[in-house]
């Protein structure tokens, strides 16, 4: 067995709410200096970054799993997992057909950047990438799988964009095995009022918007091996 440390929740500049400064580059020598064997950048319902992500932390020799937060159309945050980066461009594309279009206003919410293997901005995302999609909560256990992903309920103790806050309450018959807790303070009183957390792992990440927000190596995944397959494995089991 393998102990990792890991920080799966990490916004580059393509999101709107992330500082020009999180590109793909600098989040990784960042996520190096910290000493994290395993990252996630997670932009809100978009993957365009990751290729970027993905090359530079190969030659770190970080793994980088390819994600994504999605906003469903409950406006509740979900991190999505997958993989292979061939899958998660491929849920990248029918996010974005399924995005509620509103031009992004970068006085008001800020750049959304796209950047190149080479840290070269290439491009800016022209529609406000934090709008809800058309893609309901109780669907993304079906459509998860047709992507080889997983979802985890972001911030669940959050007051706004959350599973609790924004439902209400756990619906029976879902089928996630993990949850995300912002502060894992949070954990016991989160569990003692929605049972259904007690059957699920929990995990905490930074849900950084700047480099000097990503965790440093306080939490761990005990995997089986280094590798993408691995650590979804040991998220969900």
């Amino acid at each position: 067995m393998h102990k990792l440390s890991y920080d799966l929740h990490i916004h580059s500049c393509l999101s709107p709410c992330g500082d020009e400064d999180m590109t793909p580059a600098n989040i990784v020598n960042m996520a190096k200096l910290l000493e994290l064997d395993v990252i996630a950048v997670t932009d809100h319902n978009s993957c365009r970054n990751l290729p970027a992500v993905y090359s530079y932390a190969q030659k770190n020799n970080i793994l980088a799993i390819p994600g994504m937060e999605l906003c469903t159309m409950e406006e509740v945050h979900v991190l999505c997992f997958f993989m292979e980066l061939e899958n998660a461009m491929a849920f990248d594309s029918y996010v974005y057909d399924k995005l509620i279009k509103i031009p992004n206003r970068e006085d008001i919410f800020g750049k959304q950047e796209i950047y190149n293997r080479d840290d070269i901005k290439i491009e800016d995302e022209p529609n406000l990438l934090i709008n809800a999609t058309e893609i309901p909560f109780d669907s993304l256990g079906d459509l998860l799988k047709e992507y080889k992903g997983i979802y985890i309920p972001a911030h669940v103790d959050k007051t706004s964009n959350s599973l609790i806050s924004n439902l209400g309450f756990v619906p029976p018959d879902l089928d996630f095995q993990c949850v995300e807790i912002k502060n894992m303070k949070n954990k016991n009183e989160l569990c003692n009022n929605h049972p259904y957390f007690l059957n699920c792992n929990i995990i905490t990440n930074s849900d950084a918007h700047s480099l000097w927000a990503i965790h440093e190596a306080v939490n761990f995944l005990e995997v089986k091996e280094k590798s993408e397959e691995a650590v979804l494995n040991a998220l969900v089991n």
